[in-house]
């Protein structure tokens, strides 16, 4: 394999596009590339070797949240989960009872809100 020189082509993992992409290389230092140049974005950045940067992830937050799972039971969450209130008060009405009591709540259904748009109005 030949020496990389200034402007020979190459992937590299773009910063701005945060993909792999084609780029040409910007500068050489001991014979890598140091720099390259997005041919897509054409922004320069480090030559990465072709690696996504490892994710940000706060320390702190994820000490935190840790923390709140180890609290959470989780066979007291199933238990709340598996009797919703509104089917204990259907279960002890009739199924006659249960419809007219559904009947006479009323539902409010709001009207749409007129568009507004940018200028005069349409004749």
């Amino acid at each position: 394999m030949r020496d990389i020189r200034l402007g020979d082509d190459i992937d590299d993992y773009c910063v701005r596009c945060k993909r792999i992409m084609n780029h040409n290389v910007v500068s050489v230092l001991n014979g890598k590339p140091a720099k390259v140049r997005c041919r897509t974005c054409h922004s320069d950045h480090d030559y990465r070797n072709e690696q996504a940067p490892p994710p940000k992830v706060d320390p702190r937050k994820a000490a935190l949240f840790n923390e709140v799972l180890k609290k959470v039971d989780p066979s007291e969450a199933a238990a709340v989960e598996d009797v919703p209130e509104l089917e204990m008060e259907a279960a002890d009405t009739e199924p006659e009872e249960a419809e007219a009591a559904a009947a006479a709540v009323p539902v409010e259904v709001e009207a749409p809100k007129p568009k507004r748009g940018r200028g005069r109005p349409k004749k």
